[in-house]
């Protein structure tokens, strides 16, 4: 007869979850024992990187990933790179090793006391099978959930006595289902729509991570040239929805109440399309929008939706709103935007590059598909401004603002990917949460080109200090750190460059090798 583990081999499978990212404890075991040979695990030293390695796999694939973590420790070790999970609707399935069931009840070492409950509210659903004939369906039913909008982790605790367990012959009924969504607005509330955005007089377009998550990048480019219309990137942007030199395109909004309503003065209708309605930062009151302004949210996310403190909302999915809106819109026949101008260069000090000038060496070499992993938070305006970004998936950033996610959505991607070159530019406060991903970049022979950006200090925090008058709070400098010591100590060829000729030099080997390879750059700071 099947096993609990056979059939859930089977369903794994069959939903083309191969490979698996984890860090296994000995309640993990029962489940990896005689582990297929067509599939792939991916160790992580840490479960934090375990589960940023996993998200970035899940981001740049838009596929549901299975995670496998250890009881309760584990779990609790993964909760801060969760957290960018959930904000990021990244689908991964997660799953937990338990103790054997009847240890559970007298609290024995290992034994995760209300499983369910620990990784809540960071995941959308979260369950311990009340029998071991019920875990094949639960996992089917973590994968279906995690992969319908909006997307998201989902948890499940199994106790590892479970696996060895003998199941039912129709048990395997259930690595044969597919659970497909279409959900998209009426051709009523469409042409509603269409009707407000044709008879605005100055609308401005506010595009999230959605849009690029589901590859609308090109409607959306459509939809800003057919009403001529500027585009904004919604604040706190953890993916780039929009070609960073088209003539519509204006930046990323600020993440400030007040900020965001001074950005989009002047315009009748906002359209905010795959995004919240707003992720704010920065604590600065103001209007929620400015004076005879209205808002339109387009979104696939009903909490989203339900949660904005103004406008109105229409959910269904992105790209199939956005294909059958276009052709309901008049060409506008106001002007097209005026492109941004190009910034001026920034002079290096000695031994120290300007990130401004590290930036415009990385827009001028990188491939011109390449994918960018960022987290380093001071830099992020000036990134955007000096690198040119044009196809969908090209960028990744903490969505929660959780450190730690960088390093190893980077190997995470680029296992994803291969046929694109990741480029990591992570900061040096940021690396040290999770920097023994370059261990796991080393072992697999995944060729990410690491870019640490080196100025001894939190520089969002010394920002961040200031606007809060807090200058004198501790903690705020990390000196005394060598990035190449710590990257060879974990297998990866490194080298520190303090001139732009060296860092080229650096960056074009780099972009050659096909291993990883990490450069360190002292930096000068400067402001978010």
């Amino acid at each position: 007869m099947p096993t609990v583990h056979s059939v859930t081999y089977q369903l794994l499978r069959r939903q083309g979850l191969s490979v698996v990212f984890g860090n296994p404890g000995s309640n993990e075991l029962p489940f990896l024992k005689d582990f297929p040979e067509d599939f792939q695990y991916v160790l992580g030293l840490h479960e934090g990187v375990v589960v940023g390695m996993a998200d970035g796999y899940a981001l740049a694939s838009g596929r549901p990933v299975l995670v496998n973590l250890h009881a309760a420790a584990g779990t609790g070790n993964a909760m801060g790179a969760l957290t960018n999970a959930w904000y990021s609707h990244s689908p991964l399935v997660l799953t937990a090793g338990q103790q054997a069931r009847s240890m559970i009840g007298v609290e024995s070492m290992l034994a995760n006391v209300d499983a369910p409950s620990l990784p809540r509210p960071l995941v959308k659903w979260s369950y311990e099978p009340a029998c071991p004939e019920d875990v094949p369906r639960a996992i089917s039913q973590a994968i279906h959930m995690a992969n319908l909008p909006a997307k998201g982790p989902v948890y499940v605790s199994i106790p590892h006595d479970d696996w060895g367990r003998e199941v039912a012959e129709d048990a395997a009924l259930v690595t044969r289902r597919d659970v497909d969504h279409a959900g998209t607005p009426s051709d009523e509330q469409l042409a509603g729509l269409a009707e407000r955005l044709n008879r605005a007089s100055n609308p401005v377009l506010v595009l999230g991570p959605e849009v690029d998550a589901e590859h609308a990048n090109a409607l959306a480019v459509d939809l800003a040239e057919r009403l001529r219309m500027p585009a904004w990137v919604a604040p706190s942007a953890s993916r780039c929805p929009f070609p960073t030199r088209h003539a519509c395109f204006r930046g990323v909004l600020p993440a400030a109440i007040s900020g965001i309503s001074g950005k989009l003065e002047g315009h009748d209708l906002i359209l905010v399309i795959g995004a919240p309605v707003f992720r704010y930062h920065q604590y600065a009151p103001g209007r929620y929008l400015p004076e005879g302004a209205e808002l339109i949210h387009l979104t696939s996310d009903a909490q989203e939706a339900a949660r904005a403190p103004m406008g109105d909302a229409l959910v269904g999915g992105l790209y199939a709103t956005l294909n059958k809106l276009l052709p309901a819109l008049r060409q506008s026949e106001r002007a097209m935007p005026e492109p941004l101008p190009l910034p001026q260069p920034v002079p290096d000090e000695p031994g120290r590059l300007a990130p401004e000038s590290v930036f415009d060496a990385l827009d001028e070499l990188a491939p011109k598909d390449a994918i960018f992993v960022k987290e380093s938070t001071s830099t992020v305006t000036a990134f955007w401004q000096r690198v040119e970004m044009r196809q969908p998936d090209s960028y990744f950033f903490p969505a929660a603002g959780g450190l730690g996610f960088g390093l190893p959505a980077a190997v995470g991607v680029q296992l994803a990917r291969p046929e694109r070159q990741v480029i990591a530019v992570i900061g040096d406060g940021s690396a040290n949460y999770a920097i023994s991903a370059l261990w796991s970049a080393a072992q697999y022979g995944v060729p990410v080109v690491f870019i640490i950006l080196r100025n001894d200090t939190y520089g969002a925090l010394r920002w961040f200090s200031r606007m809060l008058d807090a200058e004198d709070a501790p903690g705020l400098d990390v000196p005394g750190l060598d990035f190449c010591a710590l990257a060879r100590g974990y297998g990866v060829e490194a080298v520190c460059t303090d001139t732009r000729d060296a860092f080229e030099s650096a960056l074009r080997q780099a972009l050659n090798a096909t291993k990883p390879m990490l450069i360190e750059v002292p930096t000068t700071t400067i402001e978010p």
